[in-house]
């Protein structure tokens, strides 16, 4: 029997997809859990509507997506911290510290989308990664100053 995927369905297809199954998984699973509808020539032709909107709107999130990354890859930051004898920082600066600071100059992001390789312990100059989706990251440059 040949159906329309309405979502996407592990080991089977995506969204879209027109595909050939059992005629019992259609009528036992997919059609009653709305994953899919039956390929008639109508249905085919909203599926096909349907997928050239979803493919239409993730390229604009995309878009948008790749956008902020270059906005993000201008961005330098500045972080004072309060040092001791041969300064030696109090503490470290994690990407909970970044996350404040790029939330200060506007940037809304969640704090586990940014990553360091290891805590910053010392004054220096460093770099941070900012994965804004699942394919598209952005390096942020970071200022360890004296406070």
């Amino acid at each position: 029997m040949k159906v329309i995927l309405l979502n996407d369905v592990e080991n089977l297809g995506l969204a879209g997809d027109v595909i050939t199954v059992k005629p019992g998984h259609a009528r036992n699973r997919l059609i009653p859990q709305g994953l899919a509808l039956r390929a008639s020539t109508k249905n085919v032709a909203v599926a096909s509507e349907r997928k050239k909107v979803a493919d239409t709107k993730l390229e604009r999130e995309n878009s948008a997506l790749q956008n902020l990354a270059k906005k993000l890859s201008k961005v330098e930051i500045t972080i004072e911290v309060n040092v001791g004898e041969e300064e030696k920082m109090f503490g470290s600066i994690t990407n909970i510290d970044i996350h404040k600071e790029l939330a200060a100059k506007g940037f809304d992001l969640d704090k586990n989308q940014i990553t360091i390789k290891d805590p910053i312990k010392a004054l220096g100059i460093y770099h941070a990664t900012v994965e804004v989706a699942k394919n598209i990251k952005s390096d942020i440059k970071l200022y360890v100053i004296k406070g």
